[in-house]
């Protein structure tokens, strides 16, 4: 019976460390991010999909633990190593080989760094804070993972983007994860417009800019996500 009860009870440990898996295993194909692999496509597409396979893992891992309530402390602290990894570290290994392919510098290149530090720094203060059950504060982690594989899925197909716009980004999106703006949660929190209408706006806005924009539309989404949780916010405070 303790050996079932414990089997249960790591069972969305495993789904976590699938999270974690796939994230390794997207930093591997990254650093050859134009050699075809599998389905025809390209290091960097592949590491798309693996990033993609992660967040699977991390939305299913948290449903089971509380569906089979196991919610417990060491499940918290692995899902946070592993987004570190799948949507800190990956995206930057990525953007790190994406440049360099474009004729960037080494060390202009490992600017893209940043961003697992200071993905890192928020979610250690994600850990700590107890206000950021229904809202967050500072872009979180998986959302700047979506940002950053729709900007490199442009970058990669046009390599004249100014290395200093890139560099302005990478400061950008890093200083956004640990800033203090509160931003929504992206669950719906009831089927009424009035408890979940910023999910239905940036939902309406996600299929346009996917519809436009395709994969690259994903950059857009995130920057939407970023100016309506400021002017949502201000509403609120005048209201």
């Amino acid at each position: 019976m303790k050996l079932l009860q414990h089997i249960k009870n790591n069972i969305p440990n495993a789904i976590t460390c699938l999270n974690l898996l796939f994230g390794a295993m997207a930093i591997i194909v990254a650093f050859k991010p134009f050699d075809t692999t599998l389905w025809g496509l390209q290091g960097y597409q592949m590491a798309f999909v693996l990033i993609a396979l992660a967040a699977v893992a991390d939305f299913c891992d948290g449903l089971v633990a509380r569906l089979l309530h196991a919610v417990s402390p060491l499940g918290k602290e692995l899902d946070s190593l592993s987004d570190c990894v799948s949507f800190g570290l990956a995206p930057a290994i990525i953007l790190y080989n994406v440049m360099l392919a474009a004729g960037v510098s080494q060390w202009w290149s490992l600017t893209a760094l940043l961003i697992p530090i200071f993905g890192a720094l928020r979610l250690a203060r994600f850990n700590i804070d107890t206000r950021q059950a229904t809202t967050f504060t500072g872009l979180p982690i998986p959302a700047n993972a979506i940002f950053w594989i729709g900007f490199i899925n442009y970058y990669a197909a046009h390599h004249t983007l100014s290395q200093w716009l890139v560099l302005a980004l990478i400061i950008t999106l890093s200083l956004l994860m640990v800033c203090n703006l509160r931003m929504f949660s992206l669950k719906v929190h009831g089927l009424g417009i009035k408890q979940s209408y910023r999910q239905y706006i940036l939902l309406a806005a996600a299929i346009v800019f996917i519809v436009l924009e395709g994969v690259t539309g994903l950059a857009w989404i995130i920057a939407f996500y970023v100016v309506a949780s400021a002017l949502l916010k201000e509403n609120e405070q005048e209201g």
